[in-house]
């Protein structure tokens, strides 16, 4: 028989104590999870991240998935001979490009977080925002400045979108039926088009458009750094405006806040960057006084 005054056991329990606020606070909600980055090819992190998604959906929660998949994208243009061409971060897509990128994650990767929270003994149903009408894209464009001439050019990305209109009732209904949705960033059109979405873009467009509790960005660093290396944890976006600035945020956090941003301020009601390289950040970001990574608020 277990020792009741074990160290152990007392801390279990203290743990579970602690958490009882934020599962009573979140109990209905909606939380919206965009899941990417090397904590995605990493198969303990993977069982990790499948078993918090199925512990959210058990204590009431809603979770939703948004993934990604670059990297698994580029390896598939590579073996098929396709070469890849970036601006600001974004994948030029032409055609060829645009099948690949639906074939692999609509296809390999879904199924497979799929899969993976089966595993962990959840329901799970693979779509994109092609399935029930859920989202239907526009195309995005970027300008740039001519550094000779201080001209705006209109860059031409290819088919590479961004959400126009989300159908919640979707999602709505597939929650409401005990299922947890996993989403890959395709999108059509109006004209029929198949666009491919920056997964943090499109994660953010359905948090606000389901007014989402809270919006998670999986990432590789443990979010906001100062200068000095140390972790920001509550953000509002004159903040942001004023890191941005003096230089502490830049590169690939940048749209990563801009997207926090959009859907803080569009009706979700808070974001947070974290790593998903740390086993169980999400449940420690959620169900802690400490938290585990940067917090953003609209005010």
């Amino acid at each position: 028989m277990s020792d009741p005054h074990d160290p152990a056991m007392l801390a279990k329990a203290e743990t579970l104590t602690e958490a009882l606020p934020y599962l009573q606070r979140y109990a209905g909600r909606t939380f919206v999870v965009k899941y990417g980055g090397h904590a995605m090819g990493d198969p303990d992190l993977a069982h990790d991240f499948a078993q918090d998604v199925v512990l959210l959906k058990a204590v009431g929660i809603n979770p939703v998935v948004v993934h990604g998949g670059g990297p698994q994208i580029g390896a598939m243009l590579k073996k098929v001979g396709v070469e890849s061409q970036f601006v600001d971060g974004l994948r030029v897509t032409d055609a060829e490009t645009a099948q690949v990128a639906e074939m692999v994650l609509s296809g390999a990767i879904n199924k497979e977080i799929v899969s993976w929270i089966s595993k962990a003994g959840g329901k799970a149903i693979g779509l994109s925002g092609k399935d029930g009408g859920l989202v239907t894209a526009k195309k995005l464009t970027r300008t740039t400045k001519d550094p000779d001439s201080n001209i705006e050019q209109v860059l031409d990305l290819g088919f590479v979108g961004e959400p126009d209109r989300i159908d919640t009732s979707v999602i709505e209904t597939i929650c409401d039926a005990g299922i947890i949705p996993v989403i890959a960033p395709i999108a059509p059109c109006a004209d029929g088009s198949t666009y491919n979405i920056n997964a943090d873009t499109m994660a953010g467009a359905i948090a606000a458009a389901l007014q989402a509790a809270r919006l998670f960005l999986l990432t590789d660093v443990s979010g906001v750094l100062d200068k000095q290396g140390n972790l920001l944890t509550d953000l509002k976006p004159a903040d942001i405006a004023g890191l941005q600035q003096d230089g502490t945020i830049s590169g690939g956090m940048i749209p990563k806040l801009e997207t926090c941003i959009h859907a803080v301020e569009a009706g979700c009601e808070a974001a947070v960057v974290l790593d998903g390289r740390v086993p169980h950040a999400m449940l420690l970001e959620i169900f802690t006084s400490t938290g585990a990574g940067t917090l953003i608020r609209a005010g």
